[in-house]
């Protein structure tokens, strides 16, 4: 018998206690909801939307993709890659899927913007645009032609445009449901520029009176916060804001983007310096992993500005390029994809995985870069999970203790991730990995564990 210095009674007023701090805990920090994030968000301005835009941008992004990086020589060269003693089994497997996403799925997520990709028109344009946007989206569902994520991003609450930013929600939402009966699948409004939680809970409102007013089911519309102001990383207690969006939002806020250019331009950073990877981003890329960590709020990061674009445009009267300018144009479009790629690795390396595109073009180093961190000791990480289940199984079964279930869970949202964005299919990962197709689509390390427990104790009978 073993011996103990508490009764039960004793610690009953304890963990009485304890039950509700770690109800609140568990509700406040759900964790990853297991759903499906994009890897990127392309943005458009809303006056240029139409019901084939997705098509067309993927349209884009082949033929650059076929013209500067053909084959994974000319990929590599692009995005800075030089492999070990020649050795190009890693960019050969990327230009490959990279490939077939481009033909499968080449955007993943598209925003219509009535924002800063929009500008500042009279009521009565943009009144049109709203509804036509709309009708267009409408359109588009009809055709299956949407990107599997959608949704428009409308102007800030500010003294100055809140009315205008609200109105043009209201149009364009009143109309799709009109035209279209419902929403798209995944679809969400972004909100820009926040500097209050007071400004969140006020479009929440909107929010919940659209749905009553639309016959939307309760909690349809949901919003991405832009992190973009400096206000919303340290107010004026000298406190992050951005935990307050999380309540303020009431179950609705889904994902918080970074806005490296408005935030940059805050801090009388000038132009040339305004880059994802100065210092003064990376500060706040970590205020948000650390105000939002465990609640399900996925976190997206900014875009490169440079955009991959020939110099020199092809003579109207049919003729040719000069080798020079064919030369140019390459060096052009190769400079600005390894800024891109360098980008997107940087991002991902700081654990995010979702980014900002503003040119179609982009996608190709965006999912180069996406495969070739994913990719990177793919069969590593696979041995890694492979023996942390093994060893955690042995360990459950002889009675030791298992602390390492976090760094587990890590490894398997890898390979789910590295799923969802086409860098290893299903079968891969499961070959890799030792688990089963049910427990990887299950994404639980505890329920894989417990799995292997039940197998083994019957076993053992």
């Amino acid at each position: 018998m073993t011996d103990t210095s508490f009764s039960g009674d004793d610690l009953a007023p304890i963990i009485a206690r304890l039950r509700p701090v770690n109800a609140g805990l568990s509700r406040r920090y759900p964790g990853e909801s297991g759903d499906r994030q994009p890897v990127h968000t392309v943005y458009g301005g809303a006056q240029l939307f139409a019901a084939d835009t997705v098509p067309k941008l993927g349209a884009i992004a082949r033929r650059a993709f076929e013209e500067y990086a053909a084959d994974p020589h000319s990929l590599a060269d692009a995005v800075g890659f030089a492999p070990e003693n020649g050795d190009m089994r890693l960019m050969d497997a990327v230009h490959a899927r990279v490939h077939e996403k481009l033909q499968r799925e080449p955007v993943e997520d598209f925003r219509i913007d009535y924002e800063d990709g929009y500008g500042v028109r009279p009521n009565a344009e943009e009144d049109g645009h709203a509804a036509a946007g709309a009708r267009e989206v409408a359109r588009a569902m009809r055709d299956n032609a949407l990107s599997p994520f959608i949704g428009l991003r409308v102007k800030p609450l500010t003294p100055e445009l809140h009315g205008r930013s609200l109105r043009t929600l209201d149009i364009f939402l009143t109309t799709l449901v009109r035209e279209a009966g419902g929403l798209p699948e995944r679809f969400v409004v972004t909100l820009p520029k926040i500097m209050a939680a007071e400004q969140v809970s006020a479009f929440v409102d909107v929010l919940e009176q659209l749905e009553t007013r639309l016959g939307l089911a309760a909690g349809t519309l949901r919003f991405e916060a832009m992190v973009e102001t400096p206000q919303l990383i340290i107010d004026a207690t000298g406190r992050s804001l951005l935990p307050t969006l999380v309540d303020a939002g009431r179950g609705r806020l889904a994902a918080a983007h970074f806005g490296t250019y408005d935030y940059t331009a805050a801090l009388n950073i000038t132009a040339a310096y305004q880059r994802m990877r100065h210092v003064a981003c990376d500060f706040a890329r970590s205020v948000m992993q650390v105000a939002l960590a465990g609640t399900g709020v996925w976190l997206s990061d900014g875009s490169t500005t440079v955009m991959p674009v020939p110099i020199h445009r092809r003579p109207a009267d049919g003729g040719s390029l000069t080798p020079d300018q064919v030369a140019e144009n390459r060096a052009s479009v190769h400079n600005a994809w390894r800024m891109h790629y360098e980008d997107v690795r940087h991002s991902l390396a700081s654990g995010f995985y979702q980014g900002w595109d503003l040119h179609p073009a982009q996608l190709v180093t965006r999912y180069a870069a996406v495969y070739a961190f994913f990719l990177t000791g793919l069969e590593q990480q696979g041995a890694r999970l492979k023996n942390f289940v093994e060893r955690a199984a042995q360990a459950t079964l002889v009675g030791d203790v298992f602390d390492d279930a976090a760094t587990g869970q890590g490894l398997l949202n890898f390979f789910f991730r590295a799923i969802n964005c086409g860098a290893v299919k299903e079968e891969e990962a499961v070959e890799m990995t030792g688990v089963t197709l049910d427990e990887l689509r299950g994404r639980s390390f505890v329920r894989i564990l417990e799995n292997r427990r039940a197998g083994q104790s019957v076993a053992a009978r």
